[in-house]
């Protein structure tokens, strides 16, 4: 644990049975969720999983049809909004056109009737913490998104609140200054040691940022883990395909592994252990070499910066991508014959009905 870990000061959350529906449509289905003190979650899951939803009922923003909502071992779930002391960072920044950076960052402040030197204190020193110390004095139109945004975070810390909620705030940004920006979050998320709940659609987004990332689908979580472990112990097929790029390559199970073109793959805990199964492997997984008695047929090989990415299709049909170091990509061209093959890490294996 880093030494800014340890230093958290912020509240635990509770989310206990949580159920919404809207027009006879579950958007929350039972949804239990504890946030420990300080802790950064991602809740990540495709359009209409029920994360905003658990976002807006944690804010107060929706009421729950049933379940119970605890902050720092309060029970908020019949406390309005504006008293329960949550910052929202949504993906629309939401500034004051007519305030300058300094005033939009002052508003929570004036409204608790700080006085106005201890105002311009606390937003000099939100401002400072996301690196807009020099932008004070702008108004919106004469800031960029990725600043703007900004302002809006300062702006939610800058009550000090107990619980700090981000609604996909990265989502309307290019992809350099979300890159930028949500390491900027995490940054500023350790030093202030808030308990943070962060909502977004992108895996590699919340993988980047978070302490545990949680996988909703149809109104509860598939699985709630550390990255690395979400990542390469998927709880059942929805979180593997869903978290990464995912093969699914034709097997036969026997026991704890299963053959997957030709090689022996180990399985994951929760996988089918015999008879014929689909075994999803991760792009990272599959070996690939140039071999004219190869098993497979390139069809495209791919450029992608830091690596490459190759798609073959194999003699039986299937569909395979491999991950390859980029300066390897020039290697393969659409119509070559190689060999691919599962290798290392291990993998889930469904049944195939």
């Amino acid at each position: 644990m880093t030494s800014a870990a340890a230093a958290r000061t912020g509240v635990a959350v509770e989310l206990t049975d949580l159920r919404r529906s809207y027009g006879g449509v579950a958007a929350l289905d039972g949804l239990t969720l504890h946030i420990e003190p300080g802790e950064f979650i991602a809740l990540l899951g495709p359009s209409g999983c029920g994360k905003t939803t658990a976002l807006r009922c944690l804010a107060g923003l929706e009421d729950p049809d049933s379940g119970t909502i605890e902050v720092g071992g309060r029970d908020v779930t019949a406390i309005p909004t504006n008293r329960r002391d949550m910052g929202m960072v949504f993906q629309a920044y939401s500034l004051f056109p007519h305030m300058t950076a300094r005033q939009n960052v002052e508003f929570g402040l004036e409204l608790r009737k700080q006085d106005k030197a201890a105002r311009r204190e606390r937003a000099a020193a939100m401002l400072d913490l996301v690196g807009l110390s020099a932008h004070a004095d702008k108004f919106a139109h004469q800031m960029s998104g990725g600043q703007q945004q900004r302002v809006a975070l300062a702006r939610a810390l800058a009550i000090e609140p107990q619980v700090l909620l981000l609604d996909e705030p990265l989502s309307a940004l290019d992809a350099k200054v979300r890159t930028q920006l949500r390491d900027e979050i995490r940054r500023i998320q350790l030093d202030v040691g808030t308990t943070t709940l962060f909502v977004t659609h992108d895996q590699e987004e919340a993988l980047a940022v978070a302490d545990r990332v949680g996988v909703m689908r149809a109104g509860n979580l598939e699985q709630i883990a550390a990255p690395e472990e979400l990542y390469t112990k998927p709880a059942n097929a929805f979180v593997a395909d869903f978290v990464g790029l995912t093969n699914r390559l034709t097997g036969t199970a026997n026991g704890a592994h299963a053959s997957v073109l030709g090689a022996p793959v180990a399985l994951l805990p929760g996988s089918a252990t015999s008879g014929s199964v689909e075994v999803l492997v991760r792009p990272e997984a599959i070996d690939i070499a140039p071999d004219p008695a190869g098993n497979a047929t390139v069809v495209s090989a791919s450029f992608l910066g830091a690596h490459a990415k190759v798609i073959a299709t194999t003699d039986d049909g299937q569909r395979v991508a491999v991950q390859v170091d980029s300066d390897a990509v020039t290697s393969y061209r659409p119509g070559d014959r190689v060999r691919v093959r599962p290798q290392g890490d291990p993998a889930l294996a469904v049944a195939k009905s």
